[in-house]
């Protein structure tokens, strides 16, 4: 265990995940790097009933180099060294980089880091995942990568019809395929998804049949079309479709 975990030790531990994700990226194995003597390192913490004085960034341990105060890691070996590096700005606690990125990993052993996976889930065709140091699983529906979902490499299909905005134009169109139709077309934001085939298509084309554009799937901006988009409309339409995908596979068994 490379960060000792009584008292507050555990949240801090945590800030410096959160702040090492933010400006590093996930991909934060660089603490496989650092020497085996500094991977059981314990953070000194602070009597809590001191004075605010005490408590304040600039009371951490410091050196001054050209004039200037210099934030020291409090990091220790197990010997009670301590790793005196410079902290950089802005760091939660008092770490250095190094010594964030063991404590990074060491979280991440449990809680995971989500991010793209290398290659879009066999079960759901989503492209988020959560990465373990075991390896990968969906974040949609928690398939682990590189297992065939139950002797099957092809995702359950979900007929959609879709929204699509482009200037002053709605398209209503429809796909059991929704990623690949979607990217052969010209649009500038997806408004939403509507769980459905060509029969739920054509019904919404007739509903809004008034402002259609003739000859296309395409829909002059109307109160009526904007009424009903926003009804459908959710923060992430592709993670609604990814739930869908992934209740069709847990139906199909």
């Amino acid at each position: 265990m490379p960060i000792e975990t009584s008292g507050k030790i555990a949240s801090h531990v945590m800030i410096a995940r959160v702040w090492i994700d933010g400006g590093f990226g996930v991909d934060a194995g660089v603490a496989s790097t650092v020497s085996a003597d500094w991977v059981a390192v314990s953070l000194v913490t602070r009597n809590h009933n001191a004075s605010a004085s005490q408590n304040s960034p600039a009371s951490a341990a410091a050196r001054t180099v050209a004039g200037m105060a210099v934030r020291e890691c409090t990091a220790r070996d197990h010997d009670g060294g301590r790793c005196r590096a410079a902290v950089a700005d802005g760091a939660p606690i008092s770490l250095c980089t190094q010594h964030l990125l063991v404590a990074h990993d060491w979280i991440v052993r449990d809680v995971g880091v989500t991010d793209l996976l290398p290659s879009p889930c066999l079960a759901c065709g989503s492209r988020t995942g959560i990465r373990y140091p075991t390896g990968w699983i969906c974040a949609i529906c928690e398939w682990r990568v590189g297992e065939l979902p139950d002797g099957e490499t092809e995702p359950a299909r979900v007929d959609v019809v879709y929204y699509l905005r482009w200037r002053d134009r709605i398209k209503i169109g429809t796909s059991g395929n929704p990623r690949g139709r979607l990217a052969a077309l010209p649009y500038e934001e997806l408004l939403a998804f509507e769980r459905g085939d060509r029969r739920l298509e054509q019904r919404r084309h007739a509903q809004f049949s008034g402002q259609r554009i003739p000859g296309s799937e395409w829909f002059r901006v109307n109160d009526e079309l904007l009424a009903h988009v926003a009804e459908l409309r959710v923060d992430d339409p592709w993670d609604q479709y990814h739930r869908w995908v992934s209740r069709a596979v847990a139906l199909r068994g």
